[in-house]
């Protein structure tokens, strides 16, 4: 067996393009996955039977199913009913590509939910009670309390719930989409050299995984600023009288 290092460089642009397609998907449905779920964990947070059922539903759903079945079931199942491709979501549904952000923004927004949801469940009671003693409606708690700070305790697990993302791109490529996946597969297919190809895609996913790592660690810091402070300890030399004993513990 030969190793072809020449056919990585040469179709190494050619795998940019399926890679830019590939942080396009993610960072589309991302976006869309954020924006569904925060609604949906607000109403699975609510101890109201009536508003928490309907998400739980959906969020069990869409856990409870492969993602590659919620894939086909948007591509192929929704040309299956004549009233879909009659109506004016049809030049949407009938592309791959809003095919796969549909399916993508779905499912990403159903595990983001229950990040959040969990989050929100997580803020201290004490926060919440500060902000009604200060007279805070539902909405302001809502929009300066619970959400930022649910936004932090949950950012750790989010950033995994983006690499899984990123991986689950992969599936794109079954429904023609030439992602990172779907590029290496038909360069494969051209030059039948599976192993560098797939080995050339592996590092550039890998690539990819570092550089959401990085921008999280960094959100991380900069949302919870808090968890790094550290403690000073009091100059010997401050009269005694400005001392805290509880900090000088």
């Amino acid at each position: 067996m030969t190793w072809e290092w020449s056919v990585i460089w040469q179709y190494l642009p050619r795998l940019m393009e399926g890679a830019w397609l590939t942080l396009e998907l993610v960072l589309i449905s991302g976006l869309i996955g954020i924006a569904l779920a925060i609604p949906l964990s607000l109403m699975r947070a609510s101890s109201q039977f009536w508003l928490k059922a309907l998400p739980f539903t959906y969020i069990y759903f869409f856990r409870g199913t492969p993602l590659l079945v919620q894939i086909f079931l948007v591509y192929y199942g929704a040309s299956q009913f004549e009233f879909v491709r009659e109506s004016i979501l049809w030049p949407i549904l009938k592309q791959p590509y809003w095919c796969a952000i549909i399916a993508f923004s779905l499912n990403t927004a159903a595990y983001s939910a229950e990040l959040f949801r969990s989050a929100i469940q997580a803020i201290p009671v004490g926060e919440i009670e500060a902000a009604e003693a200060m007279g805070m409606s539902k909405p302001v708690q809502v929009r300066r309390i619970i959400l930022p700070r649910a936004f932090g305790i949950a950012l750790p697990a989010y950033g995994n719930e983006v690499i899984l993302m990123l991986k689950g791109s992969a599936l794109a490529s079954t429904i023609t989409l030439l992602d990172l996946t779907g590029m290496a597969r038909t360069i494969i297919a051209r030059t039948y050299t599976p192993l560098e190809m797939f080995l050339a895609a592996g590092l550039v996913y890998l690539a990819i995984s570092a550089l959401i790592i990085g921008l999280f660690r960094f959100m991380e810091y900069r949302f919870n600023r808090y968890q790094y402070y550290h403690h000073t300890d009091t100059p010997k030399g401050l009269d005694a009288q400005l001392r805290d004993p509880h900090i000088d513990q």
